[in-house]
Parts: structure tokens; sequence; C-alpha cells
């Protein structure tokens, strides 16, 4: 079966459902996605990231390490995390242990650890983990990448928080999170698995009544710079860590999201198939690997890629990477490139919806992107019959791919 998008009434709100019934192994996976409630949403850096991570550590009432218990005796999973754009709580469990599991989320939902014990536990989680990442060079180069294209916006600023911002944190700021950005009207029910829609619709309701009506506003919708720069972080170091991204104008909801697929495949989404990897691995030995991806989001859209080389190669590569992109949109591609690439992404197909869980998802995304269900099916005919000319004349015409710039952890010659 393929899932499906229906609604149910809940309030003053039509709540979007995204269902697949699925017999063949008895789980039942349920997800509530809150729109607009992701990093995107933070008023303090990482405070989404830890309203979720507050979620996590059970109800006041068991602690984290008794409701956790209680959970495992039964196999029932029970998880929040967050994205740029969502806030996702996840249950899944065996079809018999599913109203349980239901039970135990409508318990946590009225009694959540609002303790100053759980907050201080993941404080402490956190603040490690944010100590370790500032010798992360991955990391550090990325988070830069975003702070230098995306300057001024909230895509600039550091989704899982700071040190600082962290220990300041208070459990009535994660309260308001949580109250001002989980809502029965912001919300979408995923669930599938051996449970019927009726069954399904049911659960949700159960579940969604408990959730206040919150406000409600756009993404904010982004540019990606177009300035060139080039950042430099100095670091001890024996390997250059270059991330580099670019402005992509190119709309999430496009109709021509094949031409976009094909077009990030060649350049650096194929592996050894792609342009990139071609130049700089295989005919120069520069690095390992080396990608870039065309990211589609409502909030925007963009060229993002890195790679690792040594430090007496990166300028090498940083050119090559230039000079790739700048022949790549001048050029276009060839027919051989373009028969090879409509192989493989229409023989890899099945292998993306083989699963409950990628039917979901790829269902969801339909809808969030504003797609007919069906949309997978449509691009995969529009890639079968696109012709070389009709590829050339659409990554000719996107020239804002090579305004490309760069964030580079590397070490400083020493001055003398």
């Amino acid at each position: 079966m393929a899932a499906s998008l229906n609604e149910m009434t809940l309030k003053d709100t039509k709540v979007p459902v995204i269902f697949e019934e699925g017999k063949y192994i008895p789980i039942v996976s349920l997800q509530l996605v809150f729109k607009n409630a992701g990093h995107l949403s933070n008023t303090i850096d990482g405070l989404a990231d830890m309203s979720a991570k507050l979620l996590n550590e059970g109800t006041a009432k068991d602690g984290s390490i008794g409701f956790a218990t209680k959970l495992d005796a039964h196999a029932v999973d029970i998880g929040s995390h967050v994205g740029r754009e969502s806030f996702v709580i996840e249950v899944s469990a065996l079809k018999s242990e599913f109203p349980y599991a239901v039970e135990r989320l409508i318990e946590l939902l009225k009694d959540p650890n609002y303790t100053k014990e759980a907050l201080e536990q993941i404080k402490y989680q956190k603040i490690g983990w944010l100590k370790q990442k500032e010798s992360d060079f991955d990391y550090i180069a990325a988070s830069k990448l975003r702070a230098t294209l995306f300057k001024g916006s909230s895509l600039a600023k550091p989704y899982d928080g700071t040190v600082d911002s962290i220990k300041g944190l208070k459990l009535d700021d994660i309260k308001q999170f949580i109250t001002t950005h989980l809502g029965y009207n912001n919300a979408i029910g995923v669930i599938g698995g051996d449970i019927s829609e009726k069954e399904a619709q049911t659960y949700l309701t159960q579940i969604l009544s408990l959730f206040p009506k919150v406000p409600t506003k756009e993404v904010e919708k982004v540019t990606a710079s177009d300035k060139k720069e080039t950042v430099l972080i100095d670091e001890d170091t024996k390997q250059a860590y270059i991330f580099f991204g670019a402005p992509f104008h190119f709309a999430y909801n496009d109709k021509e999201q094949y031409k976009a697929k094909i077009a990030e495949y060649l350049l650096g989404g194929a592996g050894f198939g792609s342009r990139m990897m071609e130049e700089i691995r295989v005919k120069r030995g520069l690095t390992y690997g080396v990608y870039a991806s065309l990211r589609r989001t409502k909030s925007v859209s963009y060229m993002s890629g890195y790679l690792q080389t040594k430090l007496s190669t990166q300028d090498e590569a940083k050119a090559l990477i230039q000079s790739v992109v700048d022949d790549f949109v001048k050029n276009g591609i060839t027919q051989k490139e373009l028969d090879d690439t409509k192989k493989f992404l229409l023989g890899s197909e099945p292998l993306r919806t083989e699963t409950l869980s990628q039917r979901l998802g790829r269902a969801y995304n339909d809808y969030y992107y504003d797609r007919p269900l069906d949309f997978a099916k449509q691009q995969l005919e529009k890639i079968e019959s696109v012709t070389l000319e009709e590829m050339n004349s659409f990554i000719k015409a996107h020239k804002e791919l090579s305004d490309i710039s760069f964030s580079i952890v590397t070490k400083k010659e020493e001055k003398k």
C-alpha cells in the first residue's frame, strides 16, 4: 500500500494525517510533527534542542530512569528531536503494546520532567558536547560557513547553542517554548503500521487534544550570500577542512525538482560519478572524498559541500572547487553523463521505498513541500524523458552557483 494524506477535525482545526497501513509486521509507528518549531524558532541559542532533550527525560513523577524502565519493560520507544523547521515527537511499539505506549506518551505530556535536576542533567550533557565540538574541525568550519552565508538571519545562529547560552537557560524558557510552539493547530500526524486509519485518528485525537492552540507564522525566507567570501579559521591541524556554499535560486516546491536532482547528482552528489570527485580525487588525488548538494527547503535553497585535504594542497583544492563549478554552469553536462545518471536514479528508485518509514517520510515531505503524493512518480517520468538540451539550459541558468564562499579550518603560516 502507498501512504495517503487525509485530514481530521480537531476543535477548530483540520489536522493533516499521513497514513499507511502495513500488516506484514506487527509494529506501529507514530510521529507528531510540529511546523515552525525547530532550530529556526530559537529565541535563545539552543532552546529548541534543549526543549526536546527535556522531553526525553521522562516524567516529574518517575524521573528519567523510572520512566525509561517502564518503557523498556514493554519495548516502547518515545523520543523527541528537532530539525531546522520542525519539532518531532515519536512513538513506536509492537501492535500489542501500542495502547500502553500511547498511555505513557499522554503521561509524559501531562507531567514533563520540569525539575531542576532534569534541567541540570541535560545542561551538563549539552555543555560537555559543546566542549567536544570546540576541537571538531568539521563542526567549526560548517558553523562558520552558515554564519557567513546567512549573516544577519536565524540560519546564521548556533543551532545547538553556546556554552554561555546553555548555562543561562532556565526551566521557564523551556516551558515557554513548548507551550507556545507545540500546538494541535500546527501539528501533522504521521502514522503507519499494523493499525487501521480509524484507530490512528482516534489515537491522534486523544494525544493532540492535550496540546494548546499556539501562534503560527511562516518560515523565514533567507537568501545565501553571493559575496564570495573566504574565512580562514586558525587551528592546530594537519589537514585543511574546506566547507563551501553558494546561492541556488530555486523554489522548494518547483515542479522541476528532477532537474535539480540530476544537476546535484552530477556536480557533487554521485560519489565517484560526480564532477567534483572525478576532478579533485580521481585525477589529482587531493582528497579521499568531496561532496556537494543542492539543498532545497522552505527557508532557503543553496549549494553546500565539503572536503578535507593536506595543508599544502589547500589552495589548489579551493581553486579546483571553483573551477569545477564554473565549468559546470558554463558548459553543462554530456549526453553520457545524463544517460548514466538516468540509469542510476531510475534503477535505484525501488530502494527508496522499501520500508514503511521511507514511504511515510516521502509522503510527509511531499505534503510539507506542497507537492502531490505521486510527485516522485511524476519526477521519475520526467527524469526518463528529459533531454540534454533541457538539462543544460537549466544548469546554465544557475550561474549563481559560481558565487562560492569558503570556510576553511587550517593552520595559518607563522608571521615572520
